[in-house]
């Protein structure tokens, strides 16, 4: 993959064009992903604000996004698997991690190793996590999941309660307990008043272990909802917490791809794949080296008689012409004013075309958009601001 963290030292060819051989840039503003991090912390007081960082960062990438957490002062990441948990870290040496799909046979040493805690979710589970601290002497701890409503992962709120004796034990090897929203992003959902009724219930019986419930929509709900630790995701990375307002997040893509032809189309004329796209009169059209391969899904392509998905060529949006092909798509650009011409960069995301509003064309959400972004795109990154360093706390002993 083609990457680098300073735009101004991009690998460039014999004329000195950055990039020259990349299809398109996607840029990936760390400055914002700390600012946004910042807001959710100061938001969440006084819970502490950890960051979900699995999915490789949400798309973003994990080295670059938690080294600059971590300097923001992020003192907790939560990932999906035991490599996700290897390159966080490498990446932030003293954090708290915690692996949210749990404890396989066979890889207690590896969490070990890690200093890394699985997420419990389930009684066997549990079961074979305690063995091997059993046997290997390892006192590292786990978050329990307690399922409130989400019918996913997670204990019941009965096999949780029989857990309630460990914590009269030495060491209890429960670090934290923790529920998930299933509607948080939807203000007035009655599941929210009843998924933080039940956590709350049991997680007071767990008086002496953290508790967390928020996630990046849960922030939102009010100081209810916050406890201990909130754990935001897809908010630090500029995807809206609160799609019945105004996003207050900053917005941390922008994805601009290359004009490789630009070809007058005549009216009457179809675009693309399956003839879905007639020109209602003598048409400009941009042909754009993004394809679906590059996770710019079919979906949002033009079709007679529908809306598609937009892109800015020379500061004015545009819509997409006919079906989206694997590595390539059309743009209407009959209306732009300045000259179009080949090697021009289309924005896809940004300039005012967000991450949601994508995927409301794609048919899914912001998360599925960032996660989608292919490899093929030169990747650059804005680096936070050094003025956002603060120390790192020592990851805590186990809970006893």
């Amino acid at each position: 993959m083609n990457r680098t963290t300073d735009p101004k030292a991009l690998a460039a060819n014999s004329t000195g064009e950055p990039h020259a051989s990349a299809g398109g840039i996607l840029t990936i503003d760390l400055g914002a992903i700390a600012a946004n991090w910042k807001k959710l912390e100061s938001k969440g007081v006084p819970a502490e604000c950890a960051a979900v960082v699995k999915a490789g960062a949400y798309g973003c990438e994990l080295t670059p996004v938690v080294t600059t957490l971590a300097a923001a002062g992020c003192k907790t990441f939560f990932v999906a698997t035991l490599d996700e948990a290897e390159s966080v870290r490498t990446a932030a040496p003293k954090a708290a991690i915690y692996v949210l799909d749990g404890f396989f046979s066979g890889t207690g040493d590896r969490f070990a190793m890690l200093n890394s805690m699985p997420v419990i979710g389930d009684m066997g589970e549990l079961a074979e996590w305690d063995a091997y601290r059993a046997t290997s002497g390892w006192l590292g701890g786990a978050a329990i999941h307690i399922d409130t409503g989400m019918n996913r992962l997670g204990l019941s709120v009965g096999e949780a309660e029989g857990l309630l004796p460990r914590l009269s034990t030495v060491n209890t090897g429960i670090s934290l307990v923790m529920s998930h929203l299933a509607c948080a992003e939807t203000l007035g959902h009655p599941m929210n008043a009843k998924q933080v009724t039940a956590f709350r219930e049991i997680a007071s019986r767990f008086s002496s272990v953290p508790a967390s419930l928020a996630n990046s929509s849960g922030i939102f709900l009010g100081s209810n909802f916050l406890f201990d630790m909130t754990r935001p995701g897809a908010a630090l990375y500029g995807v809206n917490p609160t799609p019945e307002a105004d996003n207050p997040m900053q917005q941390v893509i922008d994805l601009k791809a290359r004009i490789v032809l630009v070809r007058n189309v005549p009216k009457g004329d179809t675009v693309g794949y399956g003839a879905t796209w007639t020109a209602r009169r003598d048409t400009r059209l941009a042909v754009v080296t993004a394809g679906y391969a590059d996770g710019y899904f079919r979906a949002a392509g033009g079709i007679d008689g529908t809306r598609s998905a937009e892109a800015v060529v020379g500061g004015k949006r545009c819509p997409i012409a006919g079906r989206i092909s694997m590595d390539l798509l059309a743009i209407d650009v009959t209306d732009v004013p300045t000259p179009v011409r080949r090697n021009h960069m289309a924005t896809l995301i940004g300039d005012g075309i967000t991450v949601d509003e994508l995927g409301h064309h794609f048919g899914t959400i912001g998360y599925e958009v960032l996660t989608s972004l292919g490899t093929r795109f030169a990747r650059v990154y804005k680096e936070a601001p050094a003025a956002t360093t603060v120390p790192v706390a020592d990851v805590p002993a186990p809970s006893t």
